[in-house]
C-alpha cells in the first residue's frame, strides 16, 4: 500500500469514527489517536523525510489536507455537544445552572467597617502610592539618614531611594505639606515589611493611619478618639490599655493593646499567652515633622495614630492564623458573606 493510500484509509477510518462518535470524550480520544503528536496522521507528516525527493511533496499535502478536514469536523461536532451529551435543542424548562458568586474579601469588609466608624467621628480618607521614596516614608517622619529606629522596620527597597511603602504613614507627611489645618484624616492602605511569614505576620499586610491637626489638640483628645473607635468596632465591653513606647515621628508615644477575644484573656499562641494583643500604635505628632511639612508647631499640635488591619479583623471573627488572609482558599473567605 502506498502513503497517499495509507493517508486516505486513515482519513476515512477517522470520519467513520467521527461520525459515530456520541460524547465529548470519544472526539477528544479521536483527536488524539489521528491528529496528536503521536497520532496516525502526525506520523505520516514526521516520516516524509525518509521518502524520495519527488514523492514528499505530494505526500505533504494529501496529509495536511486530511489533517485539516479531520480538525474542522471535529470542531464543527463538538459544537453539538456539551457536558458530554448530545443537545437536540434548548429546553427552557430545564433547571438554570447556578453561577458561583463571588464575595467581598473579608480584610477588605474590615478595612471599610473601620474607616465607617472613623468617618463618624468626622475623619475623612486620603491614599497614597504604594511605591513610596526614601524621604516621604523615613525622612519626613523624623527618621534621619542612618538613624537606629529604621532598623524597626525591615524595608525592600525597588531602585535607588525608592521602596515598598513600610506603613502608611508616609500618606500623613505628603497631606500635610498640601493642606492646612485643621486636618482629620485617615489612610488605608497595604504596607510591605521583610519580615518571616508566621501565624502572626505577614510579608504583606494592610494598615490604617489616623491624625488629627489643629489648635489645641491633645493627648486626651487622642485616647477619646480611640477608645470611642475601639467600642465601636469591638465591643462595649472592651478593654484597652496604654503603655508607654517609642514612635520617631510621635512624642511622647504609647502602644495600645486590646483584651485577647480568641482566648478571652486566659492565654493562647496568638497572644502569646499574655491575654493582651497589641492593635495600636499612637502619640502626639513630633513637632520635628509638623515643621518639615510647613506648620508652625508653636500654633498646632496633632496626633497620630496607626493600626494593622489584620489583626483586629483576628480579634473581631476569632482567626487564629494570619496567613488564611492571603491562601484565596475559597471555602474559607465564603463563610464572611
Amino acid at each position: 500500500m502506498s502513503v497517499l493510500d495509507k493517508i486516505t484509509q486513515l482519513q476515512e477510518e477517522a470520519l467513520e469514527r467521527i461520525g459515530k462518535a456520541d460524547s465529548l470524550d470519544s472526539l477528544n480520544d479521536i483527536q488524539i489517536a489521528y491528529l496528536g503528536r503521536k497520532g496516525l496522521i502526525t506520523s505520516v507528516l514526521k516520516s516524509l523525510k525518509d521518502l524520495p525527493n519527488d514523492q514528499r511533496k505530494e505526500v505533504g499535502a494529501s496529509a495536511n489536507k486530511a489533517r485539516a478536514a479531520l480538525d474542522n469536523l471535529i470542531k464543527e461536532k463538538k459544537e453539538n455537544f456539551s457536558g458530554g451529551k448530545k443537545l437536540s435543542a434548548f429546553d427552557p424548562t430545564l433547571p438554570g445552572t447556578q453561577t458561583q458568586s463571588g464575595v467581598v474579601h473579608i480584610i477588605t469588609q474590615v478595612i471599610e467597617d473601620i474607616c465607617n466608624t472613623f468617618h463618624g467621628m468626622g475623619f475623612e480618607i486620603a491614599r497614597g502610592p504604594n511605591v513610596e521614596t526614601d524621604y516621604y516614608n523615613f525622612e519626613a517622619l523624623n527618621f534621619p539618614p542612618d538613624h537606629p529606629a529604621r532598623d524597626m522596620q525591615d524595608t525592600m527597597f525597588v531602585e535607588h531611594d525608592r521602596l515598598l511603602r513600610t506603613h502608611t504613614t508616609p500618606v500623613q507627611s505628603r497631606f500635610l505639606e498640601t493642606h492646612k489645618p485643621p486636618i482629620k484624616i485617615i489612610t488605608p492602605g497595604i504596607c510591605f515589611r521583610n519580615e518571616a511569614i508566621s501565624t502572626r505576620s505577614h510579608v504583606a499586610f494592610h494598615q490604617v493611619d489616623g491624625f488629627v491637626v489643629d489648635e489645641g489638640v491633645t493627648m486626651a483628645d487622642m485616647k477619646g478618639a480611640i477608645l470611642a473607635f475601639c467600642k465601636a468596632f469591638f465591643s462595649e465591653d472592651v478593654k484597652l490599655k496604654f503603655r508607654p513606647s517609642f514612635f520617631p515621628f510621635t512624642e511622647p508615644s504609647a502602644e495600645v493593646d486590646i483584651s485577647c477575644f480568641l482566648c478571652s484573656g486566659k492565654g493562647c499562641r496568638v497572644c502569646k499567652y499574655a491575654g493582651w494583643l497589641e492593635i495600636l500604635g499612637c502619640g502626639m505628632i513630633d513637632p520635628n515633622v509638623l515643621e518639615k511639612a510647613g506648620i508652625d508647631s508653636e500654633r498646632y499640635t496633632g496626633y497620630a495614630f496607626g493600626m494593622g488591619v489584620e489583626r483586629p479583623a483576628m480579634l473581631k471573627y476569632k482567626i487564629n492564623d494570619i496567613r488564611l488572609f492571603f491562601n484565596n482558599d475559597t471555602r474559607f473567605l465564603r463563610q464572611f458573606k
